[in-house]
């Protein structure tokens, strides 16, 4: 025979109307968000069972998760391997994490080609690399080869160390030839660029910057 309880009261929380407190047989039992309480069908009166208090438990951490991955998503995208260790850090246990991504999956919080593509975008404009060291960076974030290899196929290496060598070039304008070569391509290799790249291109901006100085000597 199962004892089931009656909630006896669902009493707003003093920090905002977002979180209440759930009281069963007079008595606190635990807090709860509107959204947990709403999706449940929860409220003053109502006979449940040991179970299904456990059941609320449960939905209420997992929105508890959802609640943190939405703020981590907040800042900006993030690949479904970041979240994930993200909410491991939090001490989330495995089927919260893998029910909360899946919620995040088909809200379309989180999506991995959608982030490739943003990362890859994002560092041709603010710290243009290497397809290579790019590769690197997306394999560390967990993203499949397949996904990796699809999206840096368009990028063109030459392209993407000049755009990043020309800002680097220009604090560089009173240096020798020997000094400007050595200095930005250190830079280059930083950023993952291999020789038979960065060779033409501190050539072309040596070039470039030397035939401006002549132009307004």
């Amino acid at each position: 025979m199962v004892n089931n309880m009656i909630i006896t009261a669902i009493k707003p929380q003093r920090r905002g109307n977002k979180r209440a407190s759930l009281f069963i047989d007079g008595k606190f039992a635990l807090g709860v968000s509107s959204t947990v309480l709403q999706e449940a069908g929860i409220h003053a009166g109502l006979s449940v069972s040991q179970s299904e208090v456990d059941n609320l438990k449960k939905a209420e951490q997992g929105q508890h998760a959802m609640n943190r991955a939405l703020q981590y998503l907040s800042y900006r995208p993030r690949s479904e391997y970041e979240v994930k260790n993200r909410l491991q850090r939090y001490g989330y246990e495995d089927d919260i994490i893998t029910t909360t991504l899946d919620r995040l999956r088909n809200s379309g919080y989180v999506d991995d080609t959608a982030f490739t593509t943003f990362w890859k975008e994002n560092r041709s404009s603010f710290s243009s690399r290497s397809t290579r060291l790019i590769a690197q960076e997306l394999k560390q974030k967990g993203i499949d080869s397949e996904t990796i290899a699809e999206t840096i196929e368009d990028i063109n290496d030459e392209a993407e160390a000049y755009r990043a060598g020309q800002k680097k070039a220009h604090s560089l304008n009173t240096v020798e030839k020997y000094e400007f070569r050595r200095k930005l391509g250190a830079f280059l290799r930083r950023r993952g660029f291999d020789y038979e790249v960065i060779s033409p291109v501190v050539n072309r901006l040596w070039n470039e910057q030397t035939s401006e100085d002549k132009k307004w000597s």
